[in-house]
C-alpha cells in the first residue's frame, strides 16, 4: 500500500524535521483570488505519494559515454533525435548556462531550446519496443488505463514531477529512463527503494536547468512525486517546449480557445506567484 505524505509526517516526528511538504501546489477548494473564474481540478484530486530521501544524479542531453555512464545521451529511451528535437548540447558546464531566478531563464547559453530543459530520467521503461508494452504497464501505472494507449506507444514521457530539495521546488518532465535500469518499477510506481547500488543507490537523473534552480549538486538527496498537468504551476519548467507550441496549435484550430487559454494560464501565473510567497509552514497545513 502506497503511504502519503501526511501519513507520513503524522507517524514520523524525524521526517517532518526535514521539510517534506504536504502539498506544494495548492489542490482545495479555498480561492485565492475574489471573483475571478474558478480553475479546473486536477484529474485526480489525491497527490500521488512522495518518493523520499532519494539520490539524485545530474544528466544532460548531448551527454557522451564514460567509464561510469556507458550509455550516451544523444538518444533517450523514446526519442532516437532527443539531442536534435531538444536544438543542440545542453552544456552543463554553469559558465555554459543561464541561470537567472529574477527573469526565470534556465538554460544553455548557446541556444533557445525546443524542448522542456527541466527533464528528468526514472528508472522504467513502460515498452518493450514499438509494437508491445511490458506486460506488467498497465497493473503498475496508475494513469494507464486513462490513456488507453495503442500497444507500444509509452504513456511515461512528458510525465509531470515535483522535486523538492532544502525548501525548493520545481516542476520537470520524464524524458528518459534511468539511473542504470529501466525496469524498476516497484520503485518508480511503488514504495521499493531503487534496485540499483550504483552512484549511491541513485533514483532519479536530473538535467543542469534542475541543478541550477534547486542550488544541488551530483549525489545530493531530493523528495520527489508525480503530478497532473492542472497541477504544475506556472514557471521557468513552462517557458520552453511543449506548452507555448500547445496554445500555438489551439489558436490555429480556434482562435477564440486560444485566447481563453491564454486568460486561463495568466490567472494561473497570478495565482502560482502569489502561493510561492508563502512560508513553509503555510504550505504544510
Amino acid at each position: 500500500m502506497l503511504i502519503t505524505p501526511a501519513a507520513v509526517l503524522a507517524t514520523d516526528p524525524l521526517l517532518a524535521q526535514t521539510g517534506v511538504p504536504r502539498v506544494v501546489v495548492p489542490t482545495g477548494s479555498r480561492p485565492v483570488y475574489q471573483n475571478r473564474p474558478t480553475y479546473p481540478q486536477p484529474a485526480v484530486t489525491a497527490p500521488y505519494p512522495w518518493r523520499t530521501h532519494v539520490t539524485s544524479t545530474i544528466f544532460w542531453i548531448g551527454e557522451q559515454p564514460t567509464a561510469n555512464n556507458p550509455t550516451p545521451n544523444c538518444k533517450s529511451s523514446w526519442d532516437t533525435q532527443w539531442s536534435i528535437n531538444f536544438g543542440g548540447y545542453d552544456n552543463p558546464d554553469p559558465a555554459a548556462r543561464i541561470a537567472n531566478h529574477t527573469t526565470g531563464e534556465f538554460r544553455p547559453k548557446n541556444f533557445i531550446p525546443k524542448l522542456n530543459p527541466f527533464y528528468v530520467a526514472l528508472p522504467y521503461n513502460d515498452v518493450l519496443n514499438y509494437k508491445t508494452h511490458k506486460p506488467e504497464a498497465s497493473k503498475v501505472i496508475p494513469w494507464f488505463s486513462r490513456f488507453r494507449p495503442l500497444p507500444g506507444k509509452t504513456v511515461c514521457k512528458g510525465r509531470w514531477v515535483q522535486i523538492y530539495f532544502e525548501k525548493r521546488s520545481c516542476f520537470a518532465q520524464w524524458e528518459d529512463c534511468g539511473p542504470w535500469v529501466t525496469d524498476d518499477h516497484e520503485y518508480v510506481f511503488g514504495n521499493k527503494p531503487p534496485k540499483t547500488t550504483q552512484n549511491g543507490a541513485a533514483g532519479i537523473d536530473l538535467s543542469p536547468s534542475i541543478r541550477d534552480y534547486l542550488g544541488l549538486k551530483s549525489g545530493q538527496k531530493v523528495h520527489w512525486r508525480f503530478v497532473e498537468p492542472g497541477q504544475v504551476p506556472y514557471g521557468p519548467w513552462k517557458k520552453y517546449g511543449n506548452d507555448p507550441g500547445a496554445v500555438a496549435n489551439v489558436e490555429r484550430n480556434d482562435p477564440s480557445a486560444a485566447a481563453d487559454q491564454r486568460y486561463m494560464e495568466n490567472l494561473r501565473k497570478m495565482r502560482d506567484e502569489q502561493f510561492l510567497k508563502k512560508p513553509l509552514r503555510e504550505l504544510q497545513n
